[in-house]
């Protein structure tokens, strides 16, 4: 449970501004919230650094717009990832500063812009087509409080262009590079830089490619000591661990 939260509601009890019932109520949700289709991690951020997202498909836009109500009255910033357009439309009836995000299928809740990052996380493509798993990563490290750096369209079949931004890579403090096709640019990548390399396959490619996994067995196949994987289109899983890699925790400040 997060501390100052129970903190708060023991305040609000003994100023008189709520009754000891509904005191026990808001410490008990302080765990999880039981919306009947749903629990909601409201102790999440205090775990992991950043609130529980929610993860849109499979989900109808009636439970998204309710679970995003419960989350956005204890966090500033809330994602919802693999959604639609209607479902933001409905979102923002209730939060107006919702951010749509169409390329990412991404909606975004972003009030609390505190920089928490020790330096730049940079985000790579291969190819435009990878432009939206991509982006998923982007939006979600800057929801968490980093500076990005966008490079698209940089992949091994035009080498020269990846080698252009050796000295931008070098100075970022975690690469995610998102690739699909054979998967090769998390390797080259890796190879020029001293910092993580979070490679990211994507479903994008012809037959052999089978959705992504031979750019999955090629990055996990790697000879570069400094690549790791996520899970194919994970662009989420990414910047969210590019985050963790990056971040200032209280100790180091």
């Amino acid at each position: 449970m997060n501390l100052q939260e129970i903190e708060r509601v023991l305040r609000l009890f003994k100023g008189g501004e709520v009754d000891s019932a509904e005191a026990a109520r808001q410490i008990s949700n302080l765990a999880y919230e039981d919306l009947g289709h749903t629990r909601v991690d409201h102790g999440r951020a205090a775990r992991q650094g950043f609130p529980e997202v929610v993860f849109g498909a499979g989900k109808t836009r009636g439970q998204i717009v309710e679970i995003v109500e419960r989350l956005v009255q204890r966090a500033p910033n809330v994602l919802v990832t693999r959604t639609d357009a209607q479902t933001f439309g409905e979102v923002r009836n209730v939060v107006t500063d919702a951010e749509w995000h169409e390329s990412a299928r991404l909606i975004r809740i972003r009030r609390d812009h505190t920089e928490r990052g020790v330096g730049e996380i940079a985000v790579v493509t291969a190819g435009t087509s990878d432009i939206p798993v991509a982006e998923e990563a982007a939006l979600t490290a800057e929801a968490m409080g980093n500076r990005v750096a966008r490079i698209w369209d940089a992949g091994v079949s035009g080498i020269h262009r990846i080698l252009a931004e050796r000295e931008r890579l070098a100075r970022a403090r975690v690469n995610i590079v998102v690739a699909g096709m054979e998967g090769a640019l998390p390797s080259v990548v890796g190879g020029l830089v001293s910092v993580p390399v979070i490679a990211v396959p994507t479903s994008i490619g012809y037959g052999a490619s089978f959705g992504g996994v031979a750019a999955l067995l090629g990055m996990l196949n790697s000879c570069a000591s400094n690549v790791t994987v996520v899970n194919i289109d994970n662009g989420f899983g990414a910047g969210f661990v590019a985050s963790l890699i990056n971040r200032r925790w209280p100790s180091e400040q």
